[in-house]
């Protein structure tokens, strides 16, 4: 069972590395955001799949941190775009 799960983590990771090019060459702000929210998620379902398999309690404790921290990221962004101009983050205005 240890080796299917590994080989999830290992296909999970594969994935995230692919999202990595939407958040290299994202059109806008909110789409970059928006990636690196997936790739947070990933790295997540990464570490409790690893966790689960090797019967590592403190990844499941370092996996539980990140999605707070990635919880909080998505709030200072949504804040951080209502205080810049009023609109939705990542919406530039057409020159």
């Amino acid at each position: 069972m240890s080796d299917f799960l590994g080989m999830a983590a290992i296909f999970v990771l594969a994935m995230v590395a692919l999202g990595l090019v939407r958040v290299l060459w994202g059109p806008a702000n909110a789409d970059r955001m928006m990636a690196a929210q997936l790739l947070g998620t990933g790295g997540i379902s990464a570490l409790l799949l690893v966790a689960a398999a090797t019967d590592a309690s403190a990844l499941t404790d370092v996996a539980l941190v990140m999605a707070l921290l990635a919880a909080f990221a998505s709030v200072v962004f949504v804040i951080g775009g209502a205080r810049s101009g009023g609109g939705a983050p990542g919406r530039e205005e057409p020159t």
